[in-house]
């Protein structure tokens, strides 16, 4: 049986950390891969959810050089996506996916629009005019209540990554696209780290709680972890605008097929 996934789940695993490490979209290779081999839906989901650490490890150890600096919000970010990814796992643990389901594929389709959103330049008389307003007590307000909806954004990605996971990656990335004034290549980098940390809590709740296929994971993880290292070199060769664009099409194709393996 290990030899049965090792050619399929290796070569799988490979093209799946790449497109993870470069566009988020991952368990559109490999979950289908599992459900293939016969494993069921939610085994495949939690077997799938411990591979998917390796992607993580594979593109934090390639993206060094995008990381530096981000270190203070990394430290800010990661508890609540694992806090998220806790409440996710126990959730799906109680209660499997049935009524998220119908609402997963307007979720990944809303994040499609929201990565093709464009970036708001700022410029240095923005800078000022924002340095004054500042000082108002409702610009005060509103950047507070700004800060809160953003933290609740990546809790609540977080759990979507422990309890389902599929596109949990692009929607972090459509939150920075909107968010953040950092590089593509930047960000992308964080969203690589922060679910890693979020795939590792979920996968050591699911490791007592449910039944992991380790034996899939083994080759599975092998190829996440090598095609996770090369994802970042991509991203750095391709033009953020086309990253962007080839995110939102995956995405929206993804939800395309939730949405008619839902409904219909």
């Amino acid at each position: 049986m290990f030899y049965h996934y090792l050619f399929i789940l290796f070569p799988v695993g490979i093209i799946a950390g790449i497109i993870s490490a470069s566009v988020g979209l991952a368990s559109l290779v490999s979950y289908p891969a599992l459900l293939a081999l016969g494993i069921p839906p939610v085994y495949a989901n939690v077997t799938n959810t411990a591979a998917l650490i390796f992607t993580g490890i594979g593109a934090g150890v390639s993206s060094k050089r995008e990381l530096r600096g981000h270190g203070r919000e990394l430290l800010k970010l990661l508890p609540l996506t694992v806090g998220g990814s806790i409440f996710g796992s126990i959730l799906l643990l109680v209660a499997p996916a049935t009524t998220f389901e119908h609402i997963v594929p307007f979720f990944i389709f809303s994040a499609a629009l929201l990565i093709l959103r464009p970036m708001r330049i700022v410029r240095d008389k923005d800078r000022q005019q924002r340095a004054s307003n500042d000082e108002n007590r409702k610009d005060v307000f509103w950047r507070k209540v700004a800060v809160v909806a953003y933290c609740i954004a990546v809790f609540a990605v977080g759990a979507y990554t422990g309890y389902f996971g599929a596109a949990g990656g692009v929607i972090m990335l459509a939150i920075f696209a909107a968010t953040s004034h950092a590089k593509f290549v930047e960000y992308n980098a964080l969203k690589n780290v922060l679910l890693c940390g979020s795939n590792l809590v979920a996968t050591l709740l699911y490791a007592v709680r449910s039944h992991i296929y380790w034996l899939a994971v083994a080759p599975l993880a092998a190829g996440f972890f090598i095609g996770g290292y090369i994802g970042p070199y991509i991203v750095r060769r391709i033009p953020p605008k086309v990253m962007k664009i080839v995110i939102a099409i995956g995405a929206m194709g993804l939800a395309t097929i939730l949405f008619i393996q839902t409904y219909f």
